[in-house]
């Protein structure tokens, strides 16, 4: 069973229930209120992996692009 809390104690930023995780050169994304769903980008914000459908996935992206500038570390802005 996914434990939502620690996820998000552990993300390095969340936006509109999305939390989004440096893991090396990727950002894992899980959906907060939904966590079955989630996705995996490279540091651009291109898809790499996703059980999200394609309306969604888009949106991710898209908040990701917006956002990333408010990761900590300024390889992924």
């Amino acid at each position: 069973m996914i434990n939502v809390k620690e996820i998000a104690d552990k993300a390095d930023m969340i936006v509109s229930g999305y939390a989004f995780t440096r893991e090396n050169e990727k950002i894992r994304v899980l959906n907060l209120d939904c966590p079955q769903k989630a996705l995996v980008l490279d540091k651009e914000g291109q898809m790499l992996e996703t059980n999200m459908d394609d309306i969604e996935m888009e949106i991710v992206m898209d908040i990701y692009r917006r956002n990333k500038k408010y990761m900590e570390d300024s390889l992924y802005a």
